[in-house]
């Protein structure tokens, strides 16, 4: 191990250490110990006897060595290491990073122990953390001088979305504390008793019981995600996948602390919120993001070390096409983005807004739900066109995308559809809320890990089932202007869930022999065009049913009752015809139909509500 490798190392443990003695600081109270900044009571040195001075103390303290560590850290590569880009940009973003939890910290004293600055105080560290274990990674890389391969990164897209997913789940329980919802129910796992809250329906409470509910559920969630994530590390171990036994771990050692990590969760109710509990809570929650942090660099890092598993005469047929204009490689990446599918979504976004409203949502949430939900959606979609370019250059329709045609490199492609992933998710955060900008993380891991690495190559139902993540826009919308999820959002997601298999499957029917030539299992490949045309015709009653439901469940007006009833008449039409007919021709009307009909399907929405708004 190199000096700047063990460098790197100590400086990301002692981060570690300053964060669980942030965790005591928060379970024993000792935020407010010293009252000023940077010194304490007018001093350096906190008054003998006040314990939560020199915690307080003590915290800071070993800030200050964190900060001295990551200033090296950065000299030294800027000295000695000038030749790796990757660690370079990280080291001075780490400097800078340092200095801006700094003034964060600042910030929480002088507006004692604001909620929301503990958050982005807490939200920050982890980010530092996070930040300072890829130095150390890529360091320990570095110093093997590995030639890089072509090998899938699937493994780590899985635990890049995992460790994503453990990320918010501790923007939750810091959002728990910052509203005092700690014991708001008294019971674990029930609710007061129940299997499910019963809401009190008092304000005051309304807000402390939803955060409490939510951090339990996502907590659920998660755990799932972290499960899955551990068995597919295990079956990647088992086959000797490079960095096998490195990764198991570190994903194991993450999966086995969150067991523990609920238990500690149950413990803060059970103790009343025991100064112990919290901070135990907190400091495996670190642990968990840490270790899942370093399993994705590990994992990318391996599978970029390791030769390719189709050999060098298929690295050298991705090779890029000879440089470009600067104008054409920014196309290239736009066009990984599919930005007419994106127009599509942000379609049902935006409606599902002023509805949640009854009239015009604030601007500025609208500009960053919709900023937020284009990068997400673009995110999605470049890192499937990373995994599914293999099949893109063997159908007609997608042959031209940028990875098909080498005018972007395949981990070029990835790198940018995290990185529009990691944009989205903190837009999100910063400027919406926890709700949306969870259900824009589940949104875009669903389309990448459920629908391109798990379903579309293996069962007929991909759409169908894969449809969930075009189906949740709507949802998002919703959930950033009223915080939760309602009866009416859930419809409008049930509406575009059923809307997808019509459209997609019309598509599919003119493109069969592309999907047979990639073997993709489409429906129409699979059960021929008969059984294809009557499952649409059978979606599209169940769809336009729905907008009947909505209609009443959300207490639309008449207008769009007689909207709705005109375009789902005319959507039968088509799709009826489609199943007597089964021609190309009938796919392609009733395929162009059904973006109309989504269309101004929730142009009605918007369209009744201001019809119908109070003067």
């Amino acid at each position: 191990m190199s000096r700047f490798t063990r460098l790197a190392l100590l400086a990301v443990t002692t981060t570690y250490v300053l964060v669980v003695i942030g965790a005591i600081v928060r379970g024993t109270g000792s935020g407010m110990g010293c009252p000023d900044w940077p010194t304490c009571y007018g001093a350096w040195v906190p008054p003998l006897g006040d314990t939560a001075a020199w915690i307080e103390w003590l915290h800071r303290s070993v800030a200050a060595i964190v900060g001295l560590l990551v200033v090296a850290v950065a000299l030294y590569a800027l000295l000695r290491i000038r030749h790796s880009k990757a660690i370079v940009g990280a080291s001075v973003g780490a400097v800078a990073l340092t200095g801006f939890q700094a003034w964060l910290g600042k910030i929480t004293v002088e507006t004692n122990n604001a909620g929301e600055w503990v958050t982005a105080h807490l939200a920050a560290a982890m980010v530092l953390l996070a930040l300072l274990a890829f130095i150390t990674v890529r360091a320990h890389y570095e110093e093997r001088r590995l030639p890089t391969g072509g090998r899938s990164q699937r493994l780590t897209v899985l635990l890049a979305f995992t460790a994503a997913s453990v990320y918010a789940l501790m923007l939750f329980g810091a959002h728990v504390t910052a509203t005092g919802a700690g014991l708001i129910f008294r019971d674990w796992p029930l609710f007061n008793g129940q299997l499910l809250p019963g809401w009190s329906g008092d304000p005051t409470f309304a807000g402390m019981e939803m955060s409490h509910f939510l951090h339990r559920f996502v907590a659920a969630v998660v755990g799932l995600i972290v499960v899955v994530a551990a068995w597919a590390t295990w079956r990647a171990a088992r086959r000797g996948a490079p960095g096998g036994q490195a990764l198991l771990a570190l994903v194991g050692g993450a999966a086995a602390i969150y067991g523990m990590q609920v238990i500690v969760g149950a413990a803060q109710i059970w103790t009343q919120l025991a100064p112990w509990a919290v901070a135990l809570h907190l400091a495996l929650g670190a642990a968990i993001w840490g270790l899942l942090a370093s399993a994705v660099f590990v994992g990318w890092h391996e599978a970029r070390a390791a030769a390719s598993e189709t050999g060098p005469a298929a690295r050298q047929s991705e090779e890029p096409a000879p440089p470009s204009s600067l104008r054409d490689r920014v196309g290239a990446y736009v066009a990984l983005t599919k930005p007419r599918i994106i127009e599509l979504l942000l379609v049902t976004t935006l409606p599902a807004m002023v509805l949640a409203a009854r009239g015009i949502p604030p601007l500025d949430l609208v500009f960053w739900v919709l900023v937020g939900g284009t990068l997400a959606a673009g995110a999605a979609n470049a890192i499937n066109c990373y995994f599914d370019r293999d099949i893109d250059e063997l159908m007609s329709r997608t042959r031209r995308r940028p990875l098909p045609a080498h005018s972007v490199q395949p981990e070029s492609a990835l790198v940018f559809g995290l990185g529009l992933a990691v944009v989205a998710f903190g837009l999100m955060v910063a400027f919406t809320n926890l709700v949306a900008a969870f259900l824009t993380l589940v949104a875009m891991a669903f389309y990448v890990i459920v629908y391109t690495l798990l379903l579309k190559r293996s069962t007929p139902q991909n759409i169908v089932l894969g449809g969930a993540a075009g189906a949740l826009p709507p949802v998002i919308g919703w959930a950033a202007v009223t915080g939760d999820i309602t009866v009416p959002a859930l419809l409008l997601f049930a509406i575009v869930f059923y809307w997808t298999p019509p459209h997609f499957w019309a598509l599919s029917l003119r493109l069969r022999r592309d999907y047979e030539a990639a073997a993709v299992p489409m429906l129409p490949v699979v059960r021929g065009v008969e059984e294809t045309t009557r499952q649409i015709a059978l979606y599209s009653v169940m769809m336009v049913a729905l907008t009947l439901v909505f209609f009443a469940a959300a207490q639309m007006g008449l207008v769009f009752l007689a909207g709705a009833v005109l375009l789902g008449g005319l959507f039968l039409i088509q799709a009826f015809a489609m199943w007597r007919e089964g021609t190309d021709r009938r796919a392609v009307r009733l395929y162009r139909y059904s973006i109309t009909y989504l269309a101004a399907l929730f142009g009605l929405v918007v369209l009744d509500v201001f019809v119908y708004l109070p003067l």
